[in-house]
């Protein structure tokens, strides 16, 4: 069903009001900026912004469900004769590749990790989308390895998983704070995840092949 000129209108007011206050938030820093600022700048009432986000933390998130299920998506659309581990894997370098936002390794994430370390609000947010991203993970793993009630393995190679990704990530943001370049970053970022995705290997390779 195509989108209606309405629902079009919606998503994209939502867009710009999200849009605009990430630029407060990064230009002046999270905690020096209210909504009411954000509401002024895009020209829209203060209720207007709570009819589409309910806190001021969803001003920032506004992608935050995708950011949950990005994992699980990776493990439900692998290929045939793909496990779970090499499907995350290849999205990764990927995202590696082309500088995508979906894994935070892209122009101006580390203005954004910037200003997300300076509120605790924020890093709060952060933590509890990082906890319910591994946490989706293990319920996916549940589902497509069929794995009985109880069978804590797939808590296990979410966790393993997550810790490795968020590793790196971590690693490749601290260099990007540092005044280091994506370009000069990206191949020993790539050496580290081949090492790190080799290390999983040889121990949860083989789990939740797609027959």
């Amino acid at each position: 069903m195509s989108e209606g000129l309405r629902e079009r209108k919606k998503r994209e007011t939502r867009q710009r009001i999200s849009d605009i206050a990430t630029w407060l938030f990064v230009t002046k820093g999270f905690d020096n900026v209210t909504v009411a600022e954000v509401a002024r700048t895009a020209d829209v009432s203060v209720n207007t912004v709570f009819n589409y986000f309910g806190t001021k933390e969803d001003l920032l998130f506004d992608r935050q469900e995708e950011v949950e299920d990005l994992l699980s998506g990776v493990v439900r659309e692998r290929r045939p004769g793909e496990s779970a581990l090499e499907a995350l894997r290849r999205d990764f370098l990927d995202a590696l590749d082309t500088r995508h936002h979906r894994y935070g390794f892209h122009e101006g994430s580390d203005a954004f990790t910037r200003m997300v370390s300076r509120s605790p609000s924020l890093n709060g947010r952060v933590r509890e989308m990082n906890e319910a991203r591994e946490k989706a993970l293990a319920r996916t793993l549940t589902e497509e390895a069929g794995a009985e009630p109880g069978d804590l393995t797939p808590v296990f190679v979410a966790a393993q998983i997550s810790a490795v990704l968020h590793r790196l990530m971590t690693h490749a943001v601290e260099r990007m704070l540092a005044g280091e370049t994506l370009d000069v970053i990206a191949p020993d970022l790539r050496r580290h995840a081949e090492r790190a995705f080799g290390l999983l290997e040889s121990g949860i390779g083989d789990y939740c092949v797609r027959r």
